[in-house]
């Protein structure tokens, strides 16, 4: 149900005191016998506010001690980058894990301009530290790297996140974050006891490494984008950072690049008093949200389109992405999927692995399905989660990855990984080389996508359920559904485990010829998620969503 204030610009109830908050992270304590309280690492590491005590400084003393003890007994003895973004409690949660890591030996390379740092650009530098003298990735070894960033993402303004990367780069595996998350917990229960530096005294250290993250990673775009070919058309790119890591990262790809791209909101406010307000009238920053960019949105049709041919968006770490193309607004990332897909997989990226295939989540649009059979391409369709692109990346077993939540990364123009994280940068720019090369913005080329492949009707609903109910999705299996139809047409496929890699979706997925429904609980909250798509109508994706919940409701009553 979306919010009567939608869309609407935040008022001053909608902010939240920076002050207190901050003050929060440092003085409420959380308590370990609290569930809620404790170190919970998600798919993208330990997010939660210091307001609700479950993001607090005894959390980042705590995960940073476990970090340290992990990197240690794995063999790391390379440098941790380290990054951070906007948010108000990424800074205080920054230093703390600094003054815990410099304690413990770690080398730690911080931005040399005291900058913030966008999730994908730590990816970048993880993998570019860990390449071998032949162009192969090293995983283990002397003086191999891994990091850290601070970051909730697209959370809103009173969120903190902290998420650690291996030496893959990209985000940790299951095994590597339970154990983590465990030992942390261990600690939180005597976490003042843990040894720490004064970080006055620690960035004083020889420990502290100064490095260019900037200039490391705009330099070698050139590797990933076809930089030439929007400076040689003229294409004129607008980009809106949302407040976020990114904002001063187009400034200099126009300076080493030439290209012609414009900041449309250079603010960095740990507010975000400039944002409208999302779905379910929060302030989030999804550049993806039609709700969230409805400033933006109005901006550009009050005249700022005269400025630009498309415009691009970027969430406070930089890890997800939005288009935005003239008379059309904010497409689906699905659809952008989609266009990418077909582009970068139809004699635009020539070195690329001819085997590699296009990865996608199992709950992306089936559009992206009909659109790589068209092209002879492999698909990998693998369970909700980055995580599960970064093997894929690195084997060539997938030349893309992307997932219905706006993140993606794809390979080198050589066919060579280039980060294992998802990037909110390349996307925007591939945008723009897209407009370049084919003369049409990717609004333009999905619609003629549809007149080919068909129109489609996507949707994500999510429900209230409970604890013990959560827990049941995982022991559903496809004898869990009794039904043998979906809005009138036969069950084609009934699926607990991914088709792409074997691996347990936590839920379930069902398709027919035309639609489909997935339903997964959350891993924060006490609800589950129905995604659907038909291909039939906007009323049949109803009745999908309908008799999938009577299906998922039924499967877990027994």
């Amino acid at each position: 149900m979306v919010a009567h204030n939608a869309g609407f610009v935040a008022t001053e109830n909608d902010l939240v005191d920076v002050d207190a908050l901050i003050g929060a992270y440092y003085d409420d304590v959380p308590d370990p016998a609290t569930p809620s309280e404790r170190v919970i690492f998600g798919t993208s590491g330990h997010r939660g506010s210091a307001l609700k005590r479950t993001f607090n400084e005894a959390h980042i003393v705590s995960i940073s001690q476990a970090i340290a003890e992990y990197r240690k007994k794995a063999g790391i003895t390379g440098p941790l980058y380290i990054g951070r973004d906007t948010h108000a409690l990424s800074l205080p949660a920054w230093k703390t894990s600094i003054e815990v890591l410099v304690a413990n030996g770690v080398r730690v390379r911080i931005d040399a301009r005291d900058d913030y740092t966008p999730t994908p650009v730590v990816s970048q530098a993880i993998l570019t530290h860990n390449r071998a003298a032949d162009g192969t990735q090293r995983f283990s070894g002397d003086d191999i790297a891994d990091g850290i960033v601070v970051t909730p993402s697209h959370n809103p303004p009173t969120d903190g996140g902290f998420k650690y990367d291996p030496t893959t780069g990209g985000p940790a595996s299951a095994e590597i974050t339970a154990a983590i998350a465990d030992r942390a917990n261990e600690l939180l229960q005597n976490w003042t006891s843990i040894q720490r530096v004064p970080f006055e005294q620690a960035m004083k250290s020889d420990l502290i490494e100064r490095f260019d993250f900037r200039q490391h990673y705009v330099e070698d775009l050139r590797n990933v984008i076809d930089f030439e070919a929007m400076k040689s058309s003229g294409v004129r790119l607008g980009i809106d950072p949302l407040g976020g890591a990114s904002v001063n990262y187009w400034p200099l790809i126009n300076e080493v690049y030439g290209t012609n791209i414009g900041v449309l909101n250079a603010t960095v406010d740990p507010q975000w008093s400039f944002m409208t307000l999302d779905h379910d009238g929060k302030i989030r920053m999804d550049p993806s949200s039609p709700y969230a960019m409805k400033g933006l949105l109005d901006r550009l049709n009050a005249g700022a389109w005269d400025q630009y041919d498309l415009v691009g968006g970027t969430d406070p770490d930089a890890d997800r992405h939005g288009i935005v193309c003239p008379g059309t607004g904010v497409m689906n990332p699905n659809h952008y999927i989609a266009v990418c897909v077909e582009y970068l997989f139809g004699g635009n990226r020539p070195d690329w692995p001819a085997t590699a295939g296009v990865g996608k989540t199992l709950v992306s649009s089936s559009l992206i399905d009909r659109v790589v059979a068209s092209i002879g391409a492999k698909l990998v369709e693998v369970p909700v989660g980055f995580k599960w692109f970064v093997a894929p990346l690195f084997s060539g077993d997938v030349a893309f990855g992307g997932e219905e939540s706006s993140g993606m990364s794809f390979l080198r123009r050589n066919g060579r990984v280039w980060t294992t994280d998802k990037d909110g940068l390349i996307p925007d720019l591939l945008a723009a080389e897209i407009t370049a090369k084919t003369g049409k913005n990717p609004a333009e080329l999905h619609a003629d996508q549809v007149a080919r492949f068909g129109e489609s009707w996507y949707t994500r609903v999510d429900t209230p359920t409970t604890l013990e109910m959560k827990q049941k999705f995982a022991g559903l299996t496809a004898d869990s559904v009794s039904a043998t139809s979906v809005a009138g047409e036969d069950i084609t496929a009934k699926m607990t485990t991914a088709p792409g890699n074997g691996a347990a979706i936590g839920g379930l997925k069902v398709t027919t010829s035309n639609s489909w429904f997935a339903a997964r609980p959350s891993g924060t909250e006490n609800i589950y998620k129905v995604y659907a798509e038909s291909f039939t109508s906007p009323e049949t994706l109803d009745t999908v969503v309908s008799e999938a919940m009577d299906v998922v409701n039924d499967a877990l009553a027994d």
